[in-house]
């Protein structure tokens, strides 16, 4: 049987602390006792009492830490509203039991507040200085953590349940805020906050009841602060209280749930054809179209093919040597994987094995919380960023890629504990390095550091973030990493680039008028970030790039796409496979709005939604069924109703591709 780590909480009442006329230990001890063992299953229950010299301490032991424990180890990661509500509820049944019995707390805060080793069920503790109350009566005795104390108190009024209710919005700020609603550096400073209610807003990601009720609880006049009761019936507190009559206490089924059955995937209709629409059994209803859709193609799938949902909407998609990313619109990651062999999967005797492979969609666990803003995949490790500005890593260690200051791998995202100090607005990943961006225009970079791709100067690897030197007055907007090389686009739409030159793909080369550099103006790899020198990129607005193995997109502010770097597959968008170090611009394509590279092919797409794929066709690369091409060509998505591409990725020979219906032009027809 494994142990568990029991934590011990001690409380005292003194002799000392009481007026003369209570000073009877054994009749204050009994009271205690006989008004503790009355309480709520949420309010702590005393273990041991030992009476000894004039001072009656009684421990209590609880699993699973106190509450501002678990918002510490938070580590500004918010918490999602649904888990703020399942403990508010708690404290505020427990709170309103102990009222009921006519006792004030006092003292109630994060501290003195329990979780159970599951950290799922909180209970109340600590009442050495509750006070029990006879009928309207009031305290007057200045107690409490000074954090928690109510305005009230500090101008030394009276108080009632009132004063309680401050402290319990205190708590419920904290659990949204994750750090105190009043802070200060000497207790004055503290006191002149409470005394005029100023304290930081609440994340708008919160809903406006949430953030009205701490608004409310922390009200300066007390007569103004709800009643427990009230805010028991608001509809924001309804719900999670009939969870928790319903929940807790359940005992989890051990068996494991299989994940979302496969989606028949393999069925593709005519290109404008109606989407498949499914029926429930028996009710007869029709389903709402989805709001979105994802298509992969490459590595054997020779036509876009759509992959299951989970009912939501992804806004964004990223590719790596194995994973298929999304970030979800409620901010969830999402992945693709294919079952594998031997999953208990059985087909019928006779079945022939279909070649199409067939996906299960599945949400990534241990994000409780945490609100994932965008995701982008390496080879074999994946990096995610919150609302918050945080980055995650998990995955393969190796090369330093996941910035935890070593090689280990790490089966569930990790945040990048060097960067905390610092709000990330981007993130990209190479094979085998990452570059991020800082909402002050900095640039950090860790990983392999090969051929000068991280752009530190040396081709040294690093295992947790550096901070990169940029050019003077240039200001980073976004990075994009490669195989072996970085780009990175500032607020005035100029690239600066590190790492390989191979083929002229990220443009250092000196090149004026679409002439051929002369091998003297040929670079290689450079291993600091440095301006683009080939005509005409270096003059142009670039809005977007990508890097694939062999070459890099460019899309300028006016639409018009560029490629540069290898054309042995026609991946340079021109009829000839002629080799050039000089930038192409693809003729034919015009309003491109986002554009992508693989290994040998280039996709782009244009401001209605057309998607365009050239260069190798091998494989399913193009999402049409052909060999090499090198002239753009349009791919046809299985959609009935208007769409935009929200998200697109390629990786290797494989593309991942979101769509969102466009709900104004579908209401329209």
């Amino acid at each position: 049987m494994s142990k568990t780590k029991l934590v011990p909480v001690l409380s005292a009442f003194s002799c000392f602390c009481v007026q003369v006329k209570d000073q009877t230990f054994a009749v204050k001890a009994s009271k205690a006792m006989d008004y503790l063992s009355k309480l709520h299953s949420l309010v702590l229950a005393v273990c041991c009492l030992i009476c000894r010299w004039n001072r009656i301490p009684f421990a209590v032991f609880h699993a699973g830490g106190t509450l501002a424990d678990y918002i510490q180890k938070r580590c500004n990661s918010l918490l999602d509203e649904d888990t703020i509500l399942h403990f508010f509820v708690q404290i505020l049944l427990a709170l309103y039991h102990v009222h009921n019995k006519l006792i004030l707390h006092r003292d109630l805060k994060t501290q003195n507040i329990l979780l159970d080793k599951h950290q799922m069920i909180v209970k109340i503790g600590d009442f050495g200085i509750s006070k029990i109350l006879v009928s309207k009566s009031k305290a007057y005795t200045v107690v409490g953590t000074p954090c928690y104390i109510s305005p009230e108190l500090c101008e030394g009024k009276p108080y009632n349940q009132k004063s309680d209710i401050w402290a319990l919005g205190c708590v419920l700020y904290e659990l949204a805020s994750l750090k105190r609603a009043f802070e200060a550096a000497n207790l004055p400073a503290l006191v002149l906050k409470i005394m005029s209610g100023t304290f930081a807003p609440i994340s708008d990601r919160y809903s406006p009841e949430l953030r009205q009720l701490i608004l409310n609880m922390l009200n300066l006049d007390p007569s103004k602060r709800p009643q427990l009761n009230e805010i028991m019936a608001l509809p924001i507190c309804i719900r999670p209280l009939l969870n928790l009559f319903t929940d807790i206490g359940n005992v989890k089924m051990r068996r494991i749930e299989k994940p979302l059955s496969a989606v028949q995937t393999g069925h593709h209709g005519r290109p404008g054809g109606r989407v498949p629409t499914n029926r429930s059994r028996g009710s007869g209803k029709v389903h709402s179209l989805p709001l979105s859709s994802v298509y992969t193609w490459g590595s054997g799938i020779s036509a876009p093919l759509r992959l299951p949902m989970l009912n939501t909407e992804v806004l964004q998609v990223s590719l790596g040597r194995t994973q298929k990313m999304g970030v979800t619109k409620s901010g969830r990651l999402i992945t693709w994987e294919t079952p594998s062999v031997g999953s208990g999967e059985a087909s019928l005797p006779g079945v022939v094995e279909q070649m199409q492979p067939q996906f299960i969609s599945r949400f990534l666990e241990g994000q409780s919380g945490v609100t994932i803003k965008s995701v982008s995949c390496g080879d074999l490790f994946t990096t995610c960023m919150t609302d918050r500005g945080i980055i995650m890593t998990f995955g393969s260690g190796s090369n330093g890629c996941l910035g935890h200051g070593n090689f280990n791998d790490v089966t569930q995202p990790k945040i990048v504990e060097a960067l905390l100090g610092y709000e990330l607005v981007q993130v990209s990943c190479g094979a085998s390095h990452v570059l991020a961006v800082t909402n002050e225009r900095e640039v950090f970079a860790w990983g392999r550091g090969d051929n000068g791709r991280l752009g530190l100067g040396t081709q040294d690897t690093h295992n947790s973030p550096q901070q990169v030197c940029l050019p003077v007055e240039f200001e980073a907007q976004r990075v994009m990493c490669g195989v072996d090389c970085s780009m990175t686009i500032s607020t005035q739409y100029s690239i600066v680039t590190c790492g390989s030159n191979r083929f002229n793909k990220l443009g250092l080369d000196k090149i004026t008028a679409g002439e051929e550099p002369n091998p003297s103006n040929q670079v290689e790899e450079v291993h600091s970030f440095t301006p683009v020198q080939s005509a005409p990129l270096n003059s142009e607005k670039i809005v977007h790039i990508d890097i694939g193995t062999a070459h890099s997109v460019a899309v300028t502010e006016r639409g018009q796409c560029f490629t540069f770097g290898s054309n042995q597959h026609g991946q340079m968008g021109c009829s000839s496979r002629r080799s050039s170090r000089v930038p192409y611009p693809v003729p034919g394509l015009q309003g491109i709005t986002m554009a992508a590279c693989g290994d040998a092919f280039t996709l782009a797409i244009g401001s209605d939604g057309e998607v365009y794929t050239w260069g190798k066709g091998a494989r399913g690369r193009l999402g049409r069924k052909e060999e090499d091409s090198g002239i753009p060509k349009a791919v046809q998505l299985d959609e009935s109703h208007p769409f935009t591409v929200t998200s697109v990725a390629c990786c290797h020979g494989n593309t991942l591709l979101a769509v969102k219906r466009n709900i104004s032009l579908i209401s329209l027809c």
